[in-house]
Formats: C-alpha cells, sequence, structure tokens
C-alpha cells in the first residue's frame, strides 16, 4: 500500500500544522536521548531487514493491545465496543510509522508529523482523522508506558541472521533511542504551557 492510500496518513501535506518546537530544539533532544548520525544509518538498515515483516510484527502488537482491556478501550466506542475499522486504519498508519521511524534523517516534515501523531493521540484531535465516536483520549502514562513492548519486541525480527549480534545490538538501540525521542514529541499536547 503506498502513502497516498493510507487513510489518514498526511506526512508532509500542507494539512499538518507546524511543529511546536524548532529544529535547534529538535537536535538538543536528539543529542538528550545519544541520538547520532550513526544511528540514522543503523535505522536505515533496520528498514531493510523490517520492510518484509511489518504484518507480522504489527500482529504481535495488536495481539498485546488486545490481550488487555483496558488498552483496547482506547479503541472502543463509549460503550465498550471495540471499533474495528478504527483500528483497522489505525494499524495501517502504525505500519507506515515504522518506515517512518527507519526513514531518516528526520526532516522538518517529519518533526512537524510527531506533533499531529501527538495530537491524534490527545483529546485535542483524537477521534476527528477517522470520525468515529471513541473515547476522547489515550492517556499519557499509555503512550510512555508502551515505549517499552514495541521496543522490546522489535529485536527478534531484526535478527534475521544475516547480521552478527553487535549489527543487531546496535539497530536495537538505535530504535529505542528513536521510540523515546518520538514518545517524548508526543507527550508536548499533555503538559502544562512552559512545562514541557
Amino acid at each position: 500500500m503506498s502513502n497516498d492510500q493510507i487513510p489518514g496518513y498526511t506526512m508532509g501535506e500542507d494539512s499538518v500544522q507546524e511543529a511546536s518546537i524548532s529544529m535547534e530544539e529538535f537536535e538538543q533532544l536528539k543529542q538528550s536521548v545519544m541520538f547520532t548520525e550513526e544511528d540514522e544509518e543503523y535505522l536505515q538498515e533496520a528498514g531493510d531487514i523490517l520492510e518484509s515483516q511489518i504484518d507480522d510484527i504489527l500482529d504481535v502488537w495488536y495481539g498485546f493491545v488486545a490481550d488487555h482491556d483496558f488498552l483496547v478501550y482506547y479503541f472502543s466506542q463509549p460503550d465498550g465496543e471495540p471499533i474495528d475499522e478504527y483500528l483497522d486504519r489505525v494499524r495501517d498508519r502504525f505500519g507506515q510509522w515504522i518506515r517512518d521511524t527507519c526513514d531518516t534523517p528526520y526532516d522538518e516534515a517529519w518533526l512537524d508529523y510527531q506533533f499531529e501523531i501527538a495530537r491524534r493521540h490527545h483529546r485535542t484531535k483524537k477521534n476527528q482523522t477517522d470520525d468515529v465516536d471513541a473515547v476522547p483520549n489515550i492517556d499519557l502514562r499509555y503512550v510512555i508506558a508502551f515505549i517499552y513492548p514495541i521496543t522490546a519486541t522489535i529485536r527478534e525480527f531484526l535478527d534475521d541472521g544475516e547480521h552478527d549480534s553487535d549489527k543487531v545490538d546496535a539497530m536495537y538501540h538505535a530504535w529505542f533511542k528513536s521510540v523515546v525521542l518520538q514518545v517524548t514529541l508526543w507527550s508536548y499536547p499533555y503538559v502544562h504551557d512552559g512545562d514541557w
């Protein structure tokens, strides 16, 4: 599925607002998580490995969510009934998110889109992209907590048998840094002005 066929995927489009921080601030944030140009190279290699496994990765992540009613809740109607179409549309974008995570360097369009993703988790824009009547906000604690499952589970997919353990570790740590970086950006709308 090409980018323009993914429902609600708008990276690089005029409809996406500018990021709430400058590129200079973003560079400082990358330094704070020790994210380097070498990590960018490792992520690009990781992307080559993960591309053919994206559906399998999403099966693992969606299985994890499905096993926990309190996570399914965020994709459900107020009466608790999961919205299948919503889950499917988010899944397509989640697959593209894997590609975008590995597609570096992270430019202004990428940074702008992280703040769009943030708003789509937060009550400022949740449900609008897919025009659904789901609960209005994903609580920040679960956005942060999800760092571990989407990091820990990626290593086995990176270990394709063609790279030595040091290279796999390097790709894994680059992924980990990127996920922490992104979730930090996603936290922006949840934080009081002047506190982020």
